[in-house]
């Protein structure tokens, strides 16, 4: 969607709730909201009206003279400027809070859109800043080799991590289809271990369903992309027409993604108007988001399955199901990413990428860092993936038969 320019040629392109950035695909949980937004939406309630409008750039100059002096290599008017609009993001210490040069956000929309080139796995940042493991998404390269979510990432092709923003890491681990990277992750804290991937083209559809015995309906989004919307309400449809008893919800190892695919995905079990999720600037509301109606699943007794690699729009809906009382949760506590951002784009194709707020539950709660602990806790163990076993989705069917 193209922006539409405002002011100084620039407009907000999306609202975003996720943003967990990813590894070649790594694949950002981004949430964005599909209305053009004025970008002044939140200023009334910034904590920074007191900065100045423009920055005294006289001690920056002084670097600058400094190092086409100085600097042993060399040194491009663009790079330099890049590396000052990366600076001022960096400068918030918010691993959310990012500058894309025009290349770099054309990647990130490329990935929204879940379409990439990588090893297919979501990239974040812990508490500590620690580089982290999201979720590697199901059969691709990264989940293949044996990644899994909260695995801290060590080094990357043999280069220490420790110091690297996610933007940094997301470079070195990306590239070229059929070509391989080296990982060396510690797991549980404790655990060293090395992966070497190799990288591949990678077009997902966002949507998977079947019927399980017993006349189920399950649905697995593993992102909340552009074709979400349709998939889920055509699968919806299907599961009505066959009169399923009971409908599984598998969110699991799903970063996130569009906002506004969020909102029509818990629309389908919600009456129309009810609470999805507000966002707060402090403990003002700034927005907030209602179910849409045609709530064709309104009703049918619904577990959804999360765990720690589930994020953002991922817990935006389990949170909305399980608050309205729509849906049973089943599995390990999610991943915690309670802050909103929204992307800012520029005339010449560059982007930033803002956090603006925090959003909550509909009963009230921001589960950033926290995550939302499910009804019923079952743990899938590394024994049990050896075995092709699900004792989770075994969970949700036994609780829908009953």
């Amino acid at each position: 969607m193209e922006p539409k320019p405002t002011g100084k040629g620039r407009a907000i392109a999306r609202s975003v709730v996720n943003i967990v950035i990813l590894v070649v695909i790594f694949l950002v949980g981004v949430n964005v909201g599909n209305g053009r937004i004025n970008v002044n939406i939140h200023k009334e309630h910034s904590e920074n009206t007191s900065l100045p409008s423009r920055l005294d750039y006289s001690t920056v100059n002084d670097v600058y003279k400094s190092l086409i002096d100085n600097y042993d290599g060399k040194l491009t008017e663009s790079h330099l400027e890049d590396g000052l609009k990366h600076g001022l993001a960096t400068a918030t210490k918010d691993p959310y809070t990012q500058f894309f040069t025009a290349k770099e956000a054309q990647d990130f929309n490329g990935e929204l859109n879940n379409s990439f080139s990588g090893i297919g796995a979501q990239l974040g940042a812990d508490s500590d800043g620690n580089l982290e493991v999201i979720a590697p998404i199901d059969g691709l390269p990264a989940q293949k080799a044996g990644l899994q979510a909260k695995d801290l990432i060590a080094t990357i092709n043999g280069e220490s991590a420790a110091d690297m923003t996610i933007d940094e890491a997301v470079n070195k681990i990306r590239g070229p289809a059929g070509t391989q990277v080296k990982l060396q992750v510690v797991r549980n804290h404790s655990q060293a271990l090395s992966f070497t991937i190799t990288r591949q083209d990678i077009n997902l559809p966002s949507v998977k369903t079947k019927i399980l015995p017993g006349n189920i309906g399950y649905m697995q989004i593993t992102t909340f992309s552009n074709d979400t919307n349709d998939l889920t309400l055509k699968a919806a449809q299907d599961f009505k027409t066959k009169q399923v008893k009971g409908l599984v919800l598998d969110l699991r190892n799903d970063p996130g993604g569009l906002l506004d695919a969020a909102v029509h995905v818990s629309s389908l079990w919600l009456n129309q108007g009810q609470l999805i999720l507000q966002e707060k600037r402090g403990s003002q509301v700034v927005d907030s988001n209602n179910a849409l109606g045609n709530n064709i699943l309104h009703g049918i007794p619904t577990v959804v399955l999360i765990n720690s690699g589930s994020a953002s729009a991922s817990e935006i809906t389990a949170g909305a199901l399980h608050d309205q009382h729509s849906a049973y949760l089943i599995g390990e506590k999610s991943y915690g990413k309670g802050v909103v951002q929204q992307l800012i784009n520029f005339r010449d194709g560059s982007q930033l990428k803002v956090t603006v707020a925090s959003w909550y539950r509909p009963d009230g709660e921001n589960i950033n860092h926290k995550g939302i602990t499910p009804d019923q806790t079952v743990k899938l163990s590394d024994a049990d993936r050896q075995a092709s076993k699900d004792p989770q989705l075994d969970a949700a069917q036994a609780y829908l038969n009953k």
